[in-house]
């Protein structure tokens, strides 16, 4: 299997993929605390791969293919999005993620993630190690939220290499977003990982995993 490369989401670190790292054979990286586009040049430094991106670092990844094409011989967006089209929503989505921020340095880093885990896209999601680097978290917010994505729909064409999109079956939100996604893609599938929501990757591993495999194997 080729070299496989994950990139975390918000309030995350490398090692929240568990066994999921062991079970791709992967390396775990830190998500670069910066913007999109600077983020994926700093991750094109580490080398071609498979390239997998959860949520935040789905964004990410997503970047990396569009800037840096070369060093990405596959692509999987595993709850992502190409960005959030209306000018207002992104403008509402921007200030929602600054107040975020302002109140995790309110808080404090344990009182925030646990309100984080409380919402309802990550009831029944088992813990996983979590960032307590208010910096870093506040950081991600305000450089690589949604709202501070350009929308990126318009370009998806552009990506040539193999793409998978997974989402969680009880996601409806990602699962038209990740429809819309392999719409606009040349070569993308999409996987639904039963019984699971935003969080599908940590909901359920191995149902992760072995659509990861399958796909891997067939390209």
């Amino acid at each position: 299997m080729s070299r496989v490369v994950l990139v975390h989401g918000f309030t995350q670190t490398p090692a929240s993929w568990g066994k999921i790292t062991a079970a791709l054979e992967a390396e775990a990286v830190d998500a670069p605390v910066t913007d999109l586009w600077t983020a994926a040049d700093e991750l094109a430094a580490r080398g071609r791969a498979v390239w997998v991106g959860y949520s935040m670092g789905g964004r990410m990844a997503l970047h990396l293919a569009l800037a840096h094409p070369e060093v990405v011989c596959a692509l999987v967006l595993v709850s992502a999005t190409a960005g959030i089209d209306d000018d207002a929503d992104r403008t509402a989505r921007r200030a929602s993620d600054e107040g975020l921020a302002e109140r995790l340095e309110a808080v404090g880093a344990d009182a925030f993630l646990a309100e984080w885990r409380a919402r309802p896209m990550f009831a029944g999601v088992p813990a996983v190690d979590r960032s307590h680097d208010v910096a870093t978290m506040a950081a991600h917010l305000r450089r690589a939220g949604t709202g501070t994505q350009e929308p990126l729909w318009g370009r998806l064409g552009e990506l040539t290499m193999p793409v998978l999109v997974v989402v969680g079956e009880r996601d409806a939100k990602f699962r038209a977003l990740g429809e819309r996604m392999v719409a606009g893609i040349t070569d993308a599938s999409l996987a639904i990982v039963p019984d699971a929501g935003h969080a599908a990757p940590f909901e359920q591993p191995d149902a992760f995993v072995d659509a990861v495999r399958l796909w891997l194997a067939g390209h």
